[in-house]
């Protein structure tokens, strides 16, 4: 069993893994510990990964990005309109979701960005169990998502997990798991009745910025509060520089880059490193070959004048910080410490702004990039049964209100149908038990109180109810219902079960004054039967069947990806073989080529060669035109064929040099047989040499001692 944390990001994914007593950020196929968050699809394959990152300039409008911010969506939210200019691949409408279409195998493709995101965790999957070595492919994992999901985007998250074959043991905000790996490894933490240690976790990614006021104690977190904006991050700089370039250009080398999808790609993806060398330099060269017919382009940015272009973007970085110390009702004066994460932290004018706000230094001791990814693994650890781990509590909150509405009993017109359950800065996961008299089945739904605080125009409807099996008893009297509503780990809402008490009277002992307490000296037992007393109580009768409607992809339509998923999955996985068998046939073409003509170690061999039949075509000859038959066929009709095809080419290929290999073989192992018995004979007529010339020394040594006759 693995311990797995995922830090899913907008433009690269991290994965943890707990071994070697700790936590380590593993590598992907080509040794990054990041990998790209892109799916691009082509005539034969998919590309997940960083072989999506490699074609994705030829191959734009078939490349998907903004995967996470893309799920749970539906088409006409303004947030994925947003997104279509980060992404080249059309997004568009799939059953009520947004999604994508794509080329795929020579035919135009949809699919949500649920069945996307499962794509990309399949990918994940594979190479975390790649890199453990892991016989059963892994399973349990934690995945990060950011904290202003809403409940249908985090069952989406579900969802595309349960496709990938994955088991989400749980879903964390992103901010959260980095305190949870900031707070777990700290032995100074201040105890229960002490003050709790303060701090602000910044994190400021590729797309989005969070900021959240965490108390620690020692063995648990408190998230006081959250506060996001969902549209700040590391591609706002990298647009609005590649904005500025695209004028420049226009007016230094009279072309248009924003007519040509390729060269702005290329210019945006020049921006990114442009911005990176800026922030540790004052001013740094830009230049791209060809970046449009044929033109080489080049300038010179200073690091003052893309604060100046991005002042809008950076006068909204106190905004959430603003908001979070509100929410938690505090003052700067309040926080002990800031942590800074995200690759966005590094620009030194967000440094510098959020520094003067607090008054105080800011705090870099964590991996920028991979602590989301450390404290979900530790997240996983602490869930997992095969770890131990210090005890270490994690109290999130809720951060949209939840409501539950329902119709009005007919029998109690009074009666509210309204109610608060989960307040904004309720602690998850939380269980909350609601009353209802009824007579009759009823249904309630659940939504968000406060939509406009949601993301873009998310629904704010979260499910609805109904609850079977209610009827009045005997005496036409109401039903007294009780149901389980529970935010749980993930954040997702359900009501979990339903079941009616009746008040009835009871009878239960009563404590008399004076009762005698262990560890008195004298212990009397009396006979008489202990004293009782009859109160009302509420007593569990039976259950009450709930149906739930929640925005959960239903089972056969999640069964119907799953199976789509695992298809395409094989079909990638021949596509790999075949091309790794073709690779293997070329590789031994050519050095079969080199081996066995023009001088090379196997030419003497195959010159001198016999074949067995008398008849048969001289080898020389055989092979020469079986090479250069190959040749042939690899350029032309070769290049797109079959795994079986290449495989047998292969064997064909191999029966023909195997016996002149052998044959070598032979020869050079006699030739080494022969050195060794060579060797092996010099040594023993050295030793008998040696041998035969010790006794003439002991003879001269005898002569040469002086007699020393002892008389009696």
């Amino acid at each position: 069993m693995s311990v797995v944390g995922i830090d899913l990001g907008a433009q690269s994914t991290k994965i943890g893994v707990a071994r070697n007593k700790g936590i380590d950020i593993i590598t992907n196929e080509v040794s990054n510990r990041q990998t790209p968050s892109l799916v691009g699809f082509t005539a034969r394959c998919r590309h997940i990964g960083e072989a999506a990152k490699t074609g994705e300039t030829s191959n734009l409008k078939n490349t998907v990005g903004s995967l996470k911010r893309l799920i749970g969506r539906s088409f006409d939210d303004p947030d994925v309109q947003i997104e279509q200019k980060y992404n080249s691949a059309t997004l568009c409408d799939v059953n009520g979701q947004a999604g994508v279409e794509v080329s795929y195998l020579g035919k135009k493709e949809k699919f949500t960005a649920t069945q996307l995101v499962a794509m990309y965790l399949t990918k994940i999957k594979d190479i975390t169990t790649k890199e453990l070595n892991a016989i059963t492919p892994v399973s349990d994992v934690t995945i990060s998502v950011p904290a202003w999901f809403t409940d249908v985007q985090r069952r989406a998250m579900i969802d595309a997990a349960e496709i990938a074959g994955l088991n989400a043991l749980r879903l964390v905000n992103d901010t959260t798991a980095t305190a949870l790996g900031w707070g777990i490894t700290k032995l100074d933490l201040p105890g229960p009745e002490e003050k709790p240690r303060r701090v602000v976790f910044i994190d400021i990614g590729a797309s989005d910025y969070t900021a959240s006021i965490v108390e620690f104690r020692k063995g648990e977190l408190n998230v006081k509060a959250t506060a996001c904006d969902r549209h700040f991050g590391g591609r706002n700089f990298d647009i609005a520089l590649a904005e500025r370039l695209a004028d420049e250009f226009k007016e230094k080398f009279k072309i248009d880059i924003r007519t040509n999808p390729k060269a702005f790609s290329r210019t945006v993806a020049a921006a990114e490193k442009l911005k990176k060398v800026l922030s540790a330099n004052p001013q740094a060269p830009m230049s791209i070959e060809s970046l449009m017919n044929d033109v080489d382009v080049n300038t010179v940015m200073k690091r003052d004048d893309l604060e100046e272009m991005v002042k809008p973007l950076l006068d909204r970085i106190t905004v959430p910080l603003e908001q979070a110390l509100a929410e938690a009702k505090l003052t700067v004066e309040d926080i002990d410490q800031i942590e800074m994460v995200g690759g966005c932290t590094r620009v030194p004018a967000i440094k510098d702004t959020i520094s003067k706000f607090f008054g105080k230094g800011l705090s870099f001791t964590l991996n920028q990039d991979e602590a989301i990814a450390r404290g979900c693994a530790f997240c996983c650890a602490t869930l997992s049964p095969i770890f131990r781990v210090r005890d270490f509590s994690v109290h999130d909150i809720v951060n949209y209100p939840i409501d539950f509405t329902w119709e009005q009993s007919p029998e109690i017109p009074d009666e509210d149908t309204s109610l608060t359950v989960f307040g904004r800065g309720n602690v998850m996961p939380s269980t909350k038990i609601l009353t209802f008299y009824r007579k009759q089945p009823f249904d309630l739904e659940a939504r968000y109180g406060q939509p406009e605080g949601l993301p873009g125009k998310v629904n704010p409807w979260i499910g609805r109810f109904s609850v079977k099996g209610v009827q009045a008893d005997a005496n036409d009297d109401f039903m007294i219902c009780k149901l389980k509503a529970r935010l749980n780990l993930h954040g997702i809402l359900n009501v979990e079960s339903g079941y009616y008490v009746e008040d009835m009277e009871v009878e239960e002992p009563i404590p008399e004054e004076g009762e005698q307490k262990d560890g008195d000296a004298m212990d009397t037992k009396s006979d008489e039967p202990p004293k009782t007393r009859k109160v009302k109580k509420q007593v569990r009768k039976g259950d009450l069947p709930i149906v739930s409607g929640t925005g959960a992809t239903e089972d056969s339509v999640k069964h119907a990806w799953a199976e789509r998923e695992n298809a395409m999955y094989m079909e990638d996985k021949l596509v790999a073989e075949t091309d790794e068998k073709k690779n293997e046939l070329e590789t031994r073409v050519y050095e079969y080529r080199d081996k066995f003509f023009d001088g090379g170690i196997y030419a003497d061999i195959l010159a001198n060669f016999k074949s067995e039949k008398e008849d048969d075509p001289p080898k020389y000859e055989q092979l020469d035109k079986m090479l250069k038959g190959l040749v042939e066929w690899l350029e032309e009709d070769g290049w797109d064929s079959t795994k079986a095809i290449y495989v047998a080419k292969q064997e064909e290929l191999r029966s023909l040099v195997g016996p002149i290999i052998q044959k070598y073989n032979d020869i050079e192992n006699k030739k080494i047989e022969e050195a060794e018995e060579a060797a092996a004979a010099k040594k023993r007529a050295e030793f008998e040499a040696k041998k035969a010339a010790e006794p003439k020394e002991a003879d001269a040594e005898m002569k040469d001692a002086p007699e020393t006759e002892e008389k009696q």
